[in-house]
């Protein structure tokens, strides 16, 4: 996949082939689209944030804009691509403005 295929604040079913090669399904919550890779939010119960190379997804399954007021936060400085530099991964605790906290 490229680029051009993922839009921010937009919500993916995927298939993904994970760090470890393995094929997965996926729930994405895509935050930031660089040049080389997006990062995103697993939607599943963890809810970790992962440096995502645009490789690595094999297809789009579904996708899902997100409306402004069902849109997750997560302060600019976790989401610079020089903050994602060295990982991939990274556990976040953020919520949804609509659920009040």
């Amino acid at each position: 996949m490229k680029k051009e295929d993922f839009k921010a604040d937009t919500r993916y079913t995927v298939a993904w082939r994970t760090y470890d090669g393995k094929i997965r399904p996926a729930n994405l919550y895509v935050y930031r689209l660089y040049d080389n890779c997006m990062i995103a939010r697993m939607t599943d119960a963890s809810g970790f944030l992962y440096k995502i190379g645009y490789d690595q997804i094999l297809r789009i399954v579904k996708e899902r804009t997100v409306a402004p007021a069902e849109r997750f936060f997560i302060p600019d400085a976790v989401l610079k691509e020089s903050t994602w530099k060295d990982r991939v991964m990274m556990e976040r605790y953020s919520s949804s403005p609509r659920a009040g906290k």
